[in-house]
């Protein structure tokens, strides 16, 4: 049987393409290609982190407030500046940050409504082999 490796790629529609990838390089630093997206390679990834592919109850508040039926999750370096550097860009910061045992998460709603939420992974030995 065939199996699924990982997360080739987060895909979703928005109302301006160009708008919301300059806002998100602007912010975030993503790098657009020619084809409007950005890679991830894992050998850039810091040491701890890895892909997660979770379904959710239909029910589930996890994604407020945004109402899209989506949440994007995005590794970086600081949680702390990242949210600062997109409510700097008009986005709205949700919560606090939490520092958990897979490390720290923070999240905000982008200009077109979608909740994102931003791990710093934690950083032990085991992960740094």
């Amino acid at each position: 049987m065939a199996k699924a490796l990982g997360i080739g790629g987060v895909f979703f529609k928005c109302r301006d393409v160009q708008s919301l990838g300059a806002w998100y390089r602007d912010h975030l630093g993503l790098d657009l290609s020619e084809y409007g997206g950005t890679e991830f390679h894992p050998n850039r990834l810091p040491a701890g982190s890895y892909t997660v592919w979770g379904p959710f109850s239909s029910d589930t508040e996890y994604f407020q407030p945004s109402n899209k039926e989506f949440m994007i999750n995005l590794i970086v370096d600081d949680v702390e500046q990242a949210l600062a550097q997109v409510a700097a860009g008009g986005a709205q910061v949700v919560g606090e940050i939490q520092e958990l045992e897979f490390g720290s998460f923070g999240w905000f709603i982008d200009p077109e409504g979608t909740k994102v939420e931003l791990w710093k992974p934690a950083t032990s030995p085991e992960s740094e082999e």
